[in-house]
């Protein structure tokens, strides 16, 4: 045996060893790495290499040789076979139609968020004009920082138009605390979902009454338009953030509500797929929404410009999530 193994091995050790090398520099640097002819003799270097493994197999070699020839077959077929694409690829495939056809296909999960926070705010709306005491119900003291019914006009609009003009330390810092407190209820709404829909639902209709509530406070005092303004510049990426995060965790709780032809466990995979491009896009958007409202929002005094800037951006958003990624689908698409 070790006579037939000895004599096997040293007739087709050196095609192996061959194949050794050059399976090391694509694993190392990607089939660009090598030449045209390295390429055409990896590729038959590895045929001869499995027919080895199969003929070592059939007159029971040594298990030494059977595992070296495995774990060389094993390696040389991802080299050859399997997708070679770099981070960056697979980074730039994501953002350029990846998200962008996760969104698309999440019309559904995508409405009821948006009709959460719809919902939340005429409904914070109306019961504010009903009894303004509804205003303490829904917002808490810390948030509400002196804006409250009974406020004067003039505080109210001072909190709109800042003419003390903040430096920029102190934006950076006021940005981070956005981003990070606006993520954490993202991801507490995303994660939610998973819970038949209903709790990402109920708290993104909370912070919907939040907004009407706030709203209907300054329509009351005549500074309707101009807290529209206020809100736009930020609230459109940052509030479309808070309704994508629900709408991912809706993704979610909908698999586990109507699995359809499939398991529950594999309608959550597959769902989950497009719930985590969802969650990136919230994210993103959270972080976008953060620098400008730290920033942006406390430099424009102009309602008008406040509302161009806010729209402009969300018309940007909407361009790139309906446009991107148009063309024929792609088995690998993240």
């Amino acid at each position: 045996m070790m006579i037939r193994s000895s004599r096997f091995r040293a007739e087709r050790e050196a095609g192996w060893k061959k194949l050794e090398t050059l399976v090391t520099v694509a694993e190392a640097n990607g089939m660009s790495a090598l030449s045209y002819e390295q390429a055409q003799n990896l590729a038959s270097l590895y045929r001869q290499a499995v027919n080895s493994l199969s003929v070592a197999r059939s007159i029971s070699m040594d298990k030494a040789l059977l595992a070296y020839l495995d774990a060389l077959c094993a390696r040389a077929y991802l080299v050859v076979y399997a997708p070679q694409e770099s981070v960056r690829g697979a980074v730039v495939r994501l953002f350029t139609s990846g998200i962008p056809r996760a969104v698309r296909r999440s019309a559904l999960p995508l409405f009821i968020g948006f009709l959460a926070m719809v919902l939340g705010a005429v409904v914070g709306y109306l019961l504010y004009f009903q009894d303004p005491e509804w205003f303490f119900t829904f917002v808490p003291p810390s948030m509400s920082d002196g804006r409250a019914p009974g406020a004067s006009v003039e505080y109210l609009r001072s909190t709109l138009f800042d003419d003390d003009r903040q430096d920029g330390e102190s934006l950076g810092v006021f940005a981070s605390f956005l981003f990070s407190h606006n993520t954490r209820i993202a991801i507490f709404i995303f994660a939610l979902g998973i819970f038949a829909s209903l709790p990402s639902f109920i708290l993104t209709f909370y912070n919907g009454l939040l907004l009407g509530a706030f709203f209907a406070m300054f329509a009351e005092a005549g500074l309707g338009y101009e807290l529209f303004g206020w809100l736009s510049i930020h609230g459109v990426t940052e509030l479309s953030a808070i309704c994508v995060a629900c709408a991912g965790g809706a993704q979610l709780g909908l698999a586990v509500l109507l699995p359809g032809n499939t398991t529950r466990r594999e309608a959550l995979r597959l769902a989950g797929r497009d719930a985590v491009k969802l969650m990136i896009l919230a994210g993103l958007m959270l972080i976008a929404a953060a620098i400008i409202e730290g920033f942006f929002r406390q430099l424009v005094q102009s309602t008008e410009l406040r509302l161009f800037i806010g729209w402009g951006i969300g018309a940007l958003w909407l361009a790139w999530l309906m446009l991107a990624g148009r063309g024929p689908e792609i088995e690998r698409d993240l």
